[in-house]
């Protein structure tokens, strides 16, 4: 019973070691010494790196999409070759030629793809898969059309449903917002190329979210494209609530992403979503302390389901 209870007082130990950044591999071993944690800590390490190696594979192919996406929209010639899906909404071939793009990066990754623009399989394949990548290539595509540049590259990784890690990248701002669970949320600005950077560097140079925002009033961000009856309802309902109210609006995943930054306090979405218009900006708003509730529930938002459109939902701090 000791030498379990030991066993696992120095699993955990290690384990804790292993996500400081203060020593080396080698010192933390040398710490617990003998040769059953020497045999152990290295599977944990392998694994912690290759989680680490997958945002930097995301954040590269977020980097590459936004900069064929510019491509396209910084070309004064360029039509956007604009086609309907089927459900009305517009598809341009910068959306095609992201999805390419991100599908080259991920497919080195041992996890499946699905993505907006990608093929969908049926959920009699999809229920297998305990961990995918959920992709949008370009979030807010009306918004490119318009070129107001309020458009979006969404990356996130799901594991049992929930979304562990997202990277969100803004082409036209150079803003990239980029989270892991246990890493916390961060946001880089004027950033267009990782350079071999590692992620240590690039939390270093980050700024870490949410940011400190003492605004006196309360801001609600809405959508500029998507302004239901019920959102105007639920605008009006916390200005009575509250004494001072702020509108913004802003386009695609930027608004969660304001709310985990903290320049916003609520993000209420009554109108339809997908998956991959939430997935990333959702890993960023947990990492950051907020959650996606379902609205009019306490349970968040659920990936990888048979039908891929989410319910309504709120983006606000984490409730107790």
């Amino acid at each position: 019973m000791i030498m379990k209870t030991l066993f696992w007082v120095i699993v955990k130990s290690t384990y804790k070691y292993l996500f400081s950044f203060k020593r080396s591999y080698k010192t933390k071993l040398k710490t617990f010494g003998g040769k059953k944690v020497f045999n152990f800590a290295p599977c944990i390490f392998l694994e912690y790196n290759m989680e680490r190696q997958y945002i930097l594979d995301a954040i590269d192919a977020a980097l590459c999409a936004g900069k064929d996406i510019l491509s396209i929209y910084n070309d004064p010639t360029s039509d956007f070759q604009i086609e309907k899906k089927a459900d009305n909404s517009p598809l341009t071939i910068a959306d095609k030629k992201a999805h390419a793009a991100i599908a080259d990066y991920l497919q080195k990754t041992p996890y499946p793809l699905l993505s907006e623009e990608g093929k969908h399989l049926p959920y009699t394949e999809r229920c297998a898969w305990t961990t995918l990548w959920i992709v949008d290539p370009l979030d807010g595509t009306k918004e490119f059309i318009k070129r107001n540049g309020e458009f979006t590259v969404n990356i996130a990784l799901v594991r049992n449903s929930v979304p562990v890690m997202g990277v969100i990248y803004l082409p036209v701002k150079r803003e990239l917002y980029f989270a892991e669970e246990t890493l916390g949320a961060y946001k880089l600005s004027d950033f267009t190329a990782r350079s071999g950077a590692s992620l240590e560097e690039l939390m270093a140079k980050a700024v870490h979210l949410p940011i400190k925002d003492n605004h006196d009033k309360f801001v609600i961000v809405a959508s500029r494209s998507h302004l239901s009856p019920e959102t105007e309802d639920y605008i009006e309902k916390m200005k009575r609530c509250h004494s001072d109210v702020e509108l913004i609006s802003s386009g695609s995943s930027i608004k969660i992403c304001l709310v985990a930054e903290g320049k916003a306090d609520v993000y209420p979405r009554f109108a339809p979503t997908m998956e991959w218009d939430t997935a990333a900006g959702h890993a960023i708003a947990r990492a950051a302390g907020m959650e996606v509730y379902q609205a009019g529930k306490e349970e968040p938002l659920q990936y990888n389901k048979e039908d891929l459109l989410n319910p309504w939902f709120i983006v606000e701090p984490r409730r107790n």
